[in-house]
């Protein structure tokens, strides 16, 4: 396998040059994050109009370079599962792809499953075997074998080829505005995730009061100033169940916090003031300052009735060749539900994601005919892998 070697300031600079006339650029990371506050960015493979490369960010002194090659206008980006490489973008410029293609999302909308690894479709698409994996590898050790560097370059190699096949099924299925739209709600999720509601992350809130919630809040800053301070990741310096516990208690009292399973560690007891502080301004705050339940909170949960269209949605959306993962979730199914009874009399500035979009169209319309009595589901083949058949009680063609 011929890939470039990139290694030094100069050669970096020398290849980014090149990747401004790039028609396509694919790439993927490796990077370790369990033992600092963000990712240890270890190498950078890329494939851009048939020619490889591997870029160690470790050797180099600033690789900011190439994620300005890659934000540049002109030029499509293809990655997999990108999600931690668009972060890496992201804070190194702050700003986008202009163009992006997760393969990953794509091979979900033309029928692989959701979230699906590399290797699978590159079996699945390609045809080839996948490649093997170096699961143990640690990239921050320096040299790196030819053997880790050429299985980090054929993830990479092999992105474009993918591309190109799923991008044909897409269009033969007629699904490419499909992906455009999953391409700017992915990057908007992001966005959103990264804002100062990432609190609302915090597993273990939900039912909380507003109150409550201003406490995780507070408790989730400090955490995050102290992890940054330390460099060490947010959930080893406080665990979300603690979280949430000293929130639930509702006290600044030093002593109500250290009686606190959990809190014995020699490092938590030292910052106790610092968490009674963060405890008491959430208590000091006024309650129109206090964060708000999210409405999905606020969603019943699962009837019969909802159980009945979940399993309807993942018979019609593998007989249609989309990933029932994507097409949506128990929750989305709730949302759905939610928002088809108030709606008569309810202002909804932002649908449900099964009411708008692409879905609306594929599944969104079919529920609300199941639900209107024109269309109705029987068992068709128990030992299929679609067993329901959808019938029409219309005049429109059935299913």
């Amino acid at each position: 396998m011929q890939y470039r070697n990139i290694t030094t300031d100069e050669q970096l600079r020398e290849y980014c040059l090149g990747l401004s006339h790039a028609k396509s650029i694919a790439f993927d990371t490796e990077f370790v994050s369990e033992h600092t506050y963000r990712p240890v960015l270890c190498l950078i493979q890329v494939a851009a109009d048939g020619e490889l490369a591997v870029i160690d960010p470790i050797a180099i002194s600033d690789v900011r370079l190439f994620w300005e090659a890659i934000a540049a206008a002109g030029h499509e980006t293809i990655v997999h599962a990108g999600r931690g490489e668009l972060e890496f973008c992201l804070q190194a410029v702050d700003r986008w792809p202009e163009r992006l293609f997760d393969v990953q999302i794509a091979a979900a909308l033309a029928g692989a499953e959701y979230p699906a690894g590399l290797g699978s479709l590159i079996s699945r698409f390609l045809g080839h075997p996948p490649p093997k994996h170096e699961t143990r590898t640690d990239w921050r050790r320096r040299p790196l074998s030819k053997r880790q560097i050429e299985y980090a370059v054929n993830d990479a190699r092999f992105l474009q080829p993918l591309r190109d096949a799923i991008h044909a099924k897409l269009s033969e299925l007629g699904r490419l505005g499909w992906l455009e739209d999953e391409m700017e709600a992915w990057r908007r999720e992001i966005l959103h995730s990264l804002s100062q509601e990432r609190w609302r992350r915090v597993s273990g809130n939900s039912g909380l009061d507003a109150r409550t919630l201003a406490i995780v809040r507070e408790l989730f800053h400090w955490r995050d100033a102290e992890a940054r301070r330390r460099n060490q990741p947010a959930r080893r310096v406080l665990r979300d169940d603690l979280i949430v516990e000293i929130a639930r208690r509702g006290s600044a009292d030093v002593k109500h916090i250290q009686a606190v399973r959990g809190m014995e560690r020699g490092d938590l007891q030292r910052r106790m003031g610092e968490m009674a502080a963060a405890v008491q301004r959430a208590l000091d705050l006024p309650d129109a300052e206090c964060p708000e339940r999210p409405s999905r909170e606020r969603v019943p949960e699962l009837s019969v009735l909802g159980q009945f269209l979940f399993a309807a949605l993942g018979s019609i959306a593998r007989e249609a060749q989309l990933a029932p993962n994507l097409v949506g979730t128990p929750g989305d199914i709730r949302e759905w539900m939610a928002y088809r009874a108030t709606r008569a009399h309810a202002t909804h500035d932002n649908p449900p994601q099964l009411a708008h979009g692409w879905r609306a169209e594929f599944v969104g319309r079919l529920f609300e005919d199941l639900l209107d009595g024109k269309l109705s589901i029987r068992v068709a083949d128990p030992t299929s892998d679609h067993p329901l058949a959808f019938e029409r009680h219309d005049r429109d063609a059935g299913r």
